[in-house]
């Protein structure tokens, strides 16, 4: 049996309802999945066709086979939906968000053998990845308990909104989605602007009401911004005495956040400083895939 390609507008109810209720647009996940098909299957899969009889079907399990915190299982059914239709039957053990042990089985699908095995690494190398966010964003959850730990832009191109979403499964918070949520003046803005505190009027003249959080590299700009009252501020490239320095200064006039490099030792000693958000890059772009696998049970039958 050949894929399918299943149209969006074929497939079930249920599982687009469930990708709009988790906060994804349902249609740019389903053309993102075929995109990646499409790379994965440009014309035949040549080994698939040649090994497996067009009419059978046969039972497939996702495995998982080390611990971690899964994402992304609605995304694995949409894959092997596209390409095998309603000809596929689907039993999720497991919810995103959920925390599994190596040897737990996700999923369970039945179907034809054919379109299970074409769709198994994509669906797979979605599975994993945003298992993998999710998982990394649980363990810095739970090691910097009491302080909320958000992502950045730091995203794959055209998987932010998913990656963002396995933020969310593993428990971190997502900081914006794009450049048009907030205003957020760096470094090279305050520059340009000709310093934080007028970069901070420009931006309030310019987007009156609009949330703004400002970068600050030293105490100075710290004091500066908290003397125009700015209501958000960035602690960028401090050591860990000069932000408990910081937090005494602010004395909670402002929502003081910090961002930290790739290691959660350093993420504790920030927390220890006392702000009240952390910012990590490490929780999209670091992540290493939780590793699940398919597994095709014994028997395929024609």
């Amino acid at each position: 049996m050949s894929i399918l390609r299943t149209p969006f507008a074929d497939l079930p109810t249920a599982l687009v309802t469930e990708l709009a209720d988790a906060g994804l647009d349902a249609r740019r996940v389903y053309d993102a999945v075929v995109d990646t098909v499409e790379e994965d299957l440009p014309d035949e899969d040549v080994t698939t066709e040649a090994t497996v009889p067009a009419d059978a079907t046969a039972w497939a399990d996702v495995v998982a086979r080390a611990d971690g915190v899964v994402a992304g299982t609605a995304v694995a059914e949409l894959v092997l939906r596209f390409v095998a239709g309603d000809h596929l039957d689907i039993t999720r053990k497991v919810a995103d968000g959920d925390e599994v042990a190596a040897g737990d089985v996700v999923l369970s699908a039945h179907g034809p053998a054919g379109a299970l095995l074409t769709g198994e690494r994509t669906a797979l190398n979605h599975l994993c990845h945003l298992s993998g966010i999710a998982s990394t964003t649980r363990s810095w959850v739970t090691a910097l308990e009491g302080v909320e730990v958000r992502d950045t832009r730091k995203t794959t191109p055209r998987l932010r909104e998913l990656e963002k979403y396995a933020v969310r499964c593993g428990g971190g918070a997502n900081h914006r989605g794009s450049l048009s949520d907030q205003a957020v003046v760096k470094a090279n803005h305050a520059r340009a602007a000709g310093g934080v505190v007028e970069a901070l009027h420009a931006v309030r003249a310019h987007a009156p009401g609009r949330p703004v959080q400002v970068e600050a590299t030293n105490l100075e700009e710290v004091s500066d911004l908290l003397a125009a009252g700015a209501e958000q501020i960035l602690l960028s490239h401090m050591d860990c005495d000069t932000m408990r320095e910081e937090v005494h200064v602010t004395a909670g006039r402002a929502v003081l956040e910090a961002s930290v490099g790739l290691s959660l030792d350093t993420a504790r000693e920030v927390v220890a400083a006392g702000v009240e958000h952390v910012s990590a890059g490490a929780l999209t772009h670091c992540a290493p895939w939780l590793e699940l696998v398919m597994d095709l049970r014994d028997r395929v039958r024609p």
